[in-house]
């Protein structure tokens, strides 16, 4: 009677049972980490991304867990991938609640020396793949007065040396998810875009150098960083509360905040800071 009960209790905090979400970016970083969150809170969660084998094993840990979860190998700068990625969720499900649009490339390189070659994959990447996902899912989410979760950056709110396609890439989605609100506030459509700081995951040793080939290695202390787990435990709760807006970590505010009041103030603090990095281009 008690274990009854208990689990019972269990399946009554589940916030997102019945609920399905995709998530882009779903084999690593941020994504993996929403990818269990929110099965764990009952959704039905569709992961994608490029890596096959890395989402596949990401599927078969939550179903071994206990959870509902579906991989399609999708690359987001292809729109035909976005479009099947969107059509093979609905096939098995039959509606999106979240999207969550989380996949994402860095860099690290000054724009003097970059091959703009780089520009155009940070662009394809995280912005046209957002913007590819979010068209195909929209009619959908509309449809369940549903949620988009894009997952920004800090350097879409402030600049950051070293990282112009990164922040072009995350101003741009700013834009284009602020205003998609907007046009969607009377239908129920609920838009959440995230401003993580630095998080430990994979995106650092994977960002391109100048010559559009991956760095290997981290040039900051991942373990000063809050965690992935920790950011999607945030991004859960905030879109369980339907919230327009997160901005992360006591650091991150205050950099925001100090440069909407102190812009030139602040531009040398984020350069002295980053040129503390290892192998810093400053």
């Amino acid at each position: 009677m008690l274990y009854k009960t208990i689990v019972a209790m269990n399946k009554k905090l589940k916030k997102f049972d019945n609920k399905v979400v995709i998530i882009t970016g779903a084999s690593s970083g941020i994504g993996k980490a929403c990818a269990f969150e929110f099965a764990n809170n009952g959704a039905s969660v569709v992961l994608a991304a490029r890596k096959e084998n890395e989402l596949e094993k990401v599927e078969a840990e939550i179903k071994k867990r206990g959870g509902e979860a579906y991989a399609v190998k999708t690359d987001v700068k292809n729109i035909e991938d976005c479009k099947n990625l969107v059509d093979k969720t609905i096939e098995k499900y039959g509606k999106i609640d979240v999207l969550i649009n989380n996949a994402g490339i860095s860099m690290r390189a000054n724009f003097e020396d970059l091959d703009l070659s780089v520009i155009k994959e940070l662009m394809y990447t995280n912005f046209y793949g957002a913007v590819y996902c979010t068209k195909y899912a929209l009619p959908y989410l509309l449809k369940q007065k549903g949620t988009i979760i894009a997952i920004s950056s800090i350097s879409g709110l402030t600049p950051l040396p070293g990282r112009t396609g990164y922040c072009a890439s995350k101003y741009a989605m700013d834009g284009f998810f602020n205003t998609l609100r907007l046009e969607n506030i009377k239908k129920g459509l609920n838009v959440l875009i995230v401003h993580p700081g630095f998080t430990s995951s994979n995106i650092r040793k994977a960002a391109l150098n100048k010559f559009g080939l991956p760095q290997i290695e981290t040039p900051r202390d991942e373990g000063k960083m809050m965690s992935s787990k920790e950011v999607a435990r945030i991004i859960m709760k905030a879109a369980l509360n339907r919230k327009r807006d997160l901005i992360l970590t006591q650091q991150g505010k205050l950099t925001v905040w100090l440069h909407k009041i102190f812009p030139s103030m602040t531009d040398r603090i984020i350069l002295h800071e980053m040129a503390k990095e290892l192998d810093s281009p400053f």
